[in-house]
């Protein structure tokens, strides 16, 4: 079955600011196995982007939706960070499509190209003989764009870099905005490993016939060596057994929220938290930019049991440096709610951490500043005693 002409899938580039939310809302469509856009806010990204009241969503950020688990979907938009692309039908397209048995899938393919394939963002560690088992070469007559050239076995071939490849970014940085001299320093510099986003050479003719840039929301994820950790929490007699604190660096405007005094034997401990992680969602809403009180009450809405997704101090400083968001590439499948088959992504606070190089590191001594200030709000997470404590700066 064909479609016409007209029914061609249409991709929307939404872009958000710092604090901005995308500004719509998704449903589940009648059938249940479909997403439509509803209630698109004027001005917004959304309706920046070209996005409609009544569009069917047939793919987030290059991954093939349609049918997929509601709750994962919403997840991949919520996670992504400050750049969503959609590809869509309208309403009229989607149903005639449905009707009349045409595969979605194959009409998603065919708007690429056979040759299509998404980048690979891969981290590769600097071996102590073969080095990184690469060469960036520069392309003859195309000022920016890099070639790399790899080892059979080698370090970045092992982590998912092809021969062949084209260079898009490395360590957070554009190299076609880099000279040859720049990147070469770079890679010098870089310590014991790089990350890098790379593509085929025909996939990235396809991106750029199709308006697309190339970002590591867009791509698959090669062996990086943080992520984050989620965990299910059950309440036992004594609660969880674990300390929530809102702290600030010094220094600094950013907000953190820490997990502290986890008790030996508590739900806390038996489900792998550990003193000085780094609370990134709750119940697979991210809260990284959330007001202390705000996480206080969705942790306490939740029950008796909570999901809590955390990551390292190390492994948050790793992420923000490459300016992406943590929970990017997080396991979608590891996060379950009953939440109703609609999602607001207009009116919840969507925004992303600000995305600046440091974080929050330990101090080299107890002699030295601490890092942190210890004057934050806390939430005991016992049986009994839940207080919090209004944090001013």
């Amino acid at each position: 079955h064909e479609l016409d002409q007209g029914a061609v899938p249409r991709l929307c580039q939404l872009k958000r600011l710092e604090g901005q939310s995308f500004g719509f809302y998704l449903h589940t469509d009648q059938s249940g196995r479909g997403f439509e856009i509803r209630s698109v806010e004027p001005w917004s990204p959304a309706e920046n982007s070209g996005l409609r009241d009544g569009d069917r969503v047939l793919e987030v950020n290059e991954e093939y939706v349609d049918g997929m688990d509601f709750n994962r979907v919403v997840r991949k938009i919520e996670w992504c960070g400050v750049h969503l692309f959609l590809l869509v039908l309208t309403r009229a397209e989607y149903e005639q499509a449905v009707s009349t048995g045409v595969d979605l899938q194959m009409l998603v393919k065919a708007s690429k190209g056979d040759s299509w394939s998404r980048p690979r963002l891969c981290h590769i560690s600097r071996h102590s003989e073969h080095g990184l088992g690469m060469t960036i070469v520069p392309v003859e007559g195309w000022k920016g764009q890099y070639t790399v050239s790899t080892v059979s076995q080698g370090p970045a071939d092992k982590a998912g870099v092809r021969n062949g490849d084209r260079l898009i970014w490395i360590n957070g940085v554009l190299v076609s905005t880099l000279t040859n001299s720049t990147l070469n320093r770079t890679v010098r510099k870089s310590g014991d490993s790089v990350t890098v986003l790379v593509i085929d050479s025909d996939s990235e003719s396809c991106y750029v016939r199709r308006k697309i840039p190339i970002l590591p929301v867009l791509a698959e994820c090669c062996s990086l060596p943080h992520s984050a950790k989620t965990m299910h929490l059950v309440k036992g007699d004594d609660g969880y057994g674990f300390l929530l604190r809102q702290e600030r660096l010094a220094g600094t405007r950013r907000i953190v929220h820490v997990l502290r005094e986890v008790d030996a034997g508590s739900p806390a401990e038996g489900a792998g938290m550990e003193d000085g992680d780094l609370l990134l969602a709750v119940n697979g809403e991210p809260v990284e930019s959330a007001e202390h009180e705000d996480i206080v009450r969705k942790v306490r809405q939740s029950g008796d049991e909570v999901i809590l997704t955390s990551i390292s101090v190390p492994g948050r400083d790793f992420y923000r440096e490459l300016g992406i968001s943590p929970l990017l590439f997080h396991d979608h499948s590891a996060v379950k709610d009953d939440r109703q088959q609609v999602a607001s992504l207009c009116i919840k606070n969507q925004k992303e951490t600000p995305q600046t190089n440091g974080g929050l590191t330990p101090p080299p001594d107890t002699t030295s500043a601490p890092d942190r200030e210890e004057n934050g709000s806390t939430f005991h997470l016992y049986s009994g005693r839940l207080s919090t404590q209004v944090w001013s700066c």
